[in-house]
Parts: structure tokens; sequence; C-alpha cells
């Protein structure tokens, strides 16, 4: 904290000596609002960079296991495809249908991916580097979260199509059902930990290193929260509301250009940020599989020393980003592997067998709690 205003005093100093030179600009104002929107600008330009990432994963992942090359000539092993199908989006025709409600139909993409960008603010990549440490922070994802269903919704009503009309229906159904069972799931992590900060929830699983991380504590929710965050973020086998052999193209049926590719950024979004909550949530963070103080003190590393701080920060980081695009694999791996399954199942899936679920695992968790702690453990 104390590096932070030090950092910040030199910055309004420096705009002070400015302000000597150009006295008619008020430089200390726009040095606050640099402050502000710095970390703002760097985490939306990470979350795109992870897009293009996950997008070049998903199509070499799909073509390792389709026993093909996938793409290789848009950048070295075509890393640039992603970005160079991203250009080709923005430049393309933006069509609205003559029929369609105008802005129901230009507001349903917005509404779609605004929302996930929003959460990434309370994902703690590492010690003290989070953008928004608000004590709500989970309460915070659920709500904002719940938001999605209605850019669905408004998306197929305002095309003026049945097909996209049906799909954005279903869409809503799906993320209703699963959103359940997903909360459910994290307050058994919240009663655990006491808390609804991510960071008091990473730190409650950094004691004693991998043992202390809560998916030995709640198996059950992470298996739930993992299914349920596939059939929130619409990934196969629960792609129902875009089946294309059944809905044409469900809710984007009549879109194009750039609207139509912030569907897609969308759902990349949302599975890196379902796959970070999973991180926070039941795999310890930031934290390593044995505690970082304690490979310091092996190693005879002061932790006071601010280049040692710098390095652990980053090793954080990456610890972070390991885990879930550890988990992003999975999920892409799951999407090639497994076949569709049909509407009713999807539903029956989420209603009869993971809400149960999670509400026993819930009830379980919550009595033991309550148990431990009137004996004092």
């Amino acid at each position: 904290m104390n590096n932070d205003i030090n950092l910040y005093v030199s910055w309004v100093n420096f705009f002070d000596f400015l302000n000597l030179l150009i006295p008619s600009i008020s430089w200390e104002g726009f040095a606050k609002i640099i402050w502000i929107l710095l970390p703002i600008i760097f985490l939306l330009l990470g979350a795109t960079l992870g897009v293009l990432v996950a997008v070049w994963l998903e199509r070499k992942i799909s073509a390792g296991v389709q026993q093909r090359i996938g793409p290789e000539y848009a950048g070295p092993m075509g890393v640039l495809q992603a970005l160079a199908d991203g250009l080709k989006l923005i430049f393309k025709e933006d069509i609205t249908p003559q029929n369609a409600q105008s802005w129901l139909f230009t507001l349903g993409p917005a509404i779609v991916v605004v929302p996930v960008f929003f959460s990434f603010m309370i994902i703690p990549f590492g010690n003290k580097i989070i953008l928004a440490n608000i004590n709500i922070g989970v309460f915070f994802w659920l709500a904002i979260s719940s938001i999605v269903p209605l850019g669905l919704i408004m998306s197929g009503y305002g095309s003026n199509n049945k097909y996209a009309l049906l799909g954005g229906l279903r869409a809503a159904a799906q993320s209703i059902s699963y959103e359940i069972p997903l909360a459910l799931s994290v307050l058994g992590i919240i009663i655990l930990t006491d808390s609804l900060s991510t960071i008091d929830i990473v730190e409650k699983q950094a004691t004693h290193g991998i043992f202390t991380w809560n998916i030995w504590k709640q198996p059950v929710g992470f298996i739930a929260f993992l299914i349920s965050a596939l059939a929130e973020c619409e990934r196969l086998p629960f792609d129902l509301p875009e089946a294309e052999e059944e809905l044409v193209a469900g809710y984007q049926t009549e879109y194009t250009g750039m609207k139509f590719g912030l569907f897609y950024v969308g759902s990349y979004v949302n599975l890196i940020l379902s796959s970070l909550l999973v991180t926070t949530l039941y795999l310890g963070g930031w934290t390593f599989v044995v505690p970082v103080e304690t490979l310091l003190d092996f190693f005879h590393v002061s932790n006071s020393d601010i280049g040692v701080k710098v390095w652990v920060g980053f090793f954080n980081i990456s610890v972070t980003l390991v885990k879930a695009y550890f988990l992003v694999f999975l999920a892409i791996l799951t999407r090639w592997t497994f076949p569709r399954v049909r509407i009713d199942q999807l539903l029956d899936l989420g209603w009869k067998f993971l809400l149960p679920l999670s509400l026993a695992n819930l009830l379980i968790t919550a009595s033991l709690q309550l148990f431990f702690s009137s004996i004092n453990i």
C-alpha cells in the first residue's frame, strides 16, 4: 500500500512540474484520471488477448483430436488467425433486418458481453493484484452475470425471426436452470470461508499449499460448479441455444459483422472468466502447490526485498493463468469428445440432478460447519 501511495505521489509531483510549464491545464486531475483508467485498460486488453489465445487453442486442440493440422499460415503456428478473423468481422457489412426492433437488436450483443468484462474486476491474479477488492465480490459476480439472459432474449426478440426467438428463449431457460446450482455451489465456499471477498477465499486456501484447497473440502460443489459453468458458457455438450441443425443458428441468426462476433467474444470471455473463478474458488487461486513463503525460506531469500516481491507477483499471476488455461483445455477437450444432449436432457440435468445435488451439498456443509464451530474446532 505504501508503495502505491509513493508511486501515486511521484506521478502527482511530475504533473505539478508540467503545471508550471503549462498552467492552463489541470495536470493533477489528468494524473488522477490516468491512474484510474490505466488498470481498467490493462484488464480489458488482457481479457481480449485471452480470447485470442482461447480461440487459437480451440482450433489447435480440435485439430489434434480430429487428426488435422489446424491454422498454421497466419503467423507462427497460426497464432494470428483469430486476429485476422476478428478484423474481417469488423469490416463486414452490418445489416439490420427490415422489421427488426433496432434498439433491442443493437443492445442485445452489448448486454451479453459487457457484464462478463465487468466480472473480471473481482478476479484476484495475485496477492493484492486485483482491480476491485470489494467485500461482496462473489455476490457482485452472481448479480451481474444474471443480466446476460436478458441480452439473449432481447437479441432473439429484436431480430423479428421465430427461430432466433426460440433460440433466445432456450438460452434464457438454460441460463436460469444452471444459475441456481451454480449459486448454491458457491454458497458452500462462502460458508467455509465466512467471506464474500475473492481475496479472502484464496487466502483461506493458502495456509498449507495444495492440501488446503477447497477442491478437497467441496468435491461435490466443484463438480456441480464445473458442469454449470460449461452450461452457462453454452459450450458443447450444452450448446442447444445455437444448435445449427435444430434452430438455424439460434439467437444470432440475423446478426452480421461485429455484432455477430460479439456473441463469440462473450462466449470465450465467459469461458476464461469461469476458469478463473474455478481457480479462485476451488484451486487455491494464485497459491502454488507449496506455499511461496516456504520456498523463499528454503532458498534463504528475504521476502522484504522489492525485487523479490515483483518476481513473486509475476509468479502468482503465472500460477493463476496456468490453472485457468488448464481448465480451458479441459473445456475444449470436452467439446470435441462428448456428443450434444437434447433440450429435455439438458433441463433434466439441471433441475433433477444438479439442483438437488448442490442443495444437499450446501446443507451438509452448513451442518458440518455449525457442528465444528460448536465444539470449537
